[in-house]
């Protein structure tokens, strides 16, 4: 007669947030729950290989961190029996559950048990997982328990969105949750300052690069940085600090800002498939002061506007050029580029210069020709024009072929 097998069992304990506060689906109770059937009723030689653990998170699908490293435990053949409370903790699923009870596990010789109603023992009662009917119609039912659940967590969240209540898990940097209501934004004067330097830098025409050097030259934490240091798990760990472009541009984009509460701009394939999707901007929440805005409408809009100006700058400069952005060819409207040939500084239509030039024609112009235009438009010299002044007296120059100037906003 053979030697009895030596079971190498692995702990599986999940905990979703839709348990809330349940002390009997708490990790330490199903932990307790398991190591006492182990030490009174397991049937068979066992040893503990470990425990896996996934707190907070569904079993709607097999991708949890604990669940994936137990899976490879079972490839590598270091565990061979799975030990959790109920079907429910493992799969709420029925597909992944038919899978891994029907052909992972047989495939890798592992023993599966979950102890809750119905209880199930592959090994001990191989046939009850194979053909019975009683544990793929309580998969079903878990499946269905999970569908309804998310269908009730999604009218929910909608509600909420619909009202301008903020359901994020971090709140935007420059504000914090109200303690007292936490779905609902209130000032964090510290970081609200910063944001405010940021809109005034940027409409006053500083670039997003320019704007985030200047943060990290006076030691200001980027927002994950300084949520980080106030004790909020937020971004990635190996976060260097420091600002960039694209956090500026982030900020510089967002209406929050302006006391306007967008949400539902993205959302999960299915309750199975947890892949997020755009969501059309006519179907987002749009909801207007809902929270005390940090930077006016109008500067709000401003910024809007100079974002839609593509601007460049030339090699090893950090500022922009005195036109950048602002200058569109009149007939395929596309922008202005920037060359200089002997000394003189030109303005050609991109689409001719870099893509066709049967697409368009060059409508070459020289900068001084613009500049004395402007300065006779604006009533001031030339080398009293600034990109502020311009920023804020135009809205742009359309040119012609020939080199005729459409100005816009005057």
């Amino acid at each position: 007669m053979g030697r009895e097998p030596l079971w190498r069992v692995g702990l599986y304990i999940r905990l979703s947030r839709e348990d809330g506060r349940q002390e009997s689906l708490s990790v330490e109770n199903q932990r307790k729950i398991l190591l006492d059937f182990l030490k009174s009723d397991f049937t068979g030689r066992w040893e503990l290989a470990g425990e896996y653990i996934d707190d907070g998170l569904t079993g709607t699908d097999d991708s949890r961190e604990g669940f994936q490293t137990l899976i490879a435990q079972v490839r590598a053949g270091k565990v061979n029996c799975i030990l959790c409370k109920t079907l429910s903790r493992a799969f709420r699923n029925y597909a992944d559950q038919g899978y891994f009870l029907e052909e992972f596990f047989p495939r890798h010789r592992t023993r599966f048990i979950a102890l809750g109603s119905p209880q199930v023992d592959s090994f001990l009662d191989p046939e009850a997982v194979q053909t019975g009917l009683e544990i793929p119609i309580n998969g079903i039912l878990n499946d269905r328990y999970a569908a309804r659940t998310s269908a009730d967590v999604r009218r929910t969240l909608d509600m909420k969105r619909r009202r301008g209540e903020f359901i994020g898990s971090f709140a935007p940097y420059g504000y914090e949750k109200d303690p007292g209501d936490k779905n609902r934004l209130v000032l964090d004067p510290v970081a609200a300052e910063v944001v405010g330097k940021i809109f005034h830098w940027y409409t006053q025409g500083m670039g997003m690069g320019t704007i985030a050097a200047r943060l990290n030259g006076e030691g200001i934490p980027n927002p994950a940085a300084y949520k980080a240091s106030r004790g909020i798990g937020y971004g990635r760990k190996d976060n260097d600090g420091l600002w960039s472009p694209a956090t500026v541009g982030r900020i510089l984009a967002n209406p929050v800002y302006g006391g306007t509460m967008v949400q539902g701009r993205q959302r999960v394939v299915s309750y199975k498939v947890h892949q997020t999707m755009s969501v059309p901007p006519e179907d987002w929440y749009v909801v207007e002061g809902t929270h005390q805005p940090i930077v006016s409408q109008s500067l709000l809009e401003r910024a809007g506007a100079l974002r839609e100006i593509h601007t460049r700058r030339s090699p090893g400069k950090r500022e922009l050029h005195l036109l950048a952005g602002l200058l569109r060819c009149a007939d395929c409207g596309k922008s202005m580029t920037r060359k200089t040939a002997r000394g003189i500084v030109y303005y050609t239509c991109s689409t001719y210069r870099r893509k066709s030039r049967t697409a368009c024609t060059s409508h070459t112009i020289r900068e001084d020709k613009v500049l004395e235009q402007l300065s006779n438009l604006l009533q001031v010299p030339v080398e009293g024009l600034t990109r502020p002044l311009l920023i804020q007296k135009i809205g742009g120059v359309r040119v012609h072929a020939g080199g005729g100037l459409d100005i816009d906003g005057i």
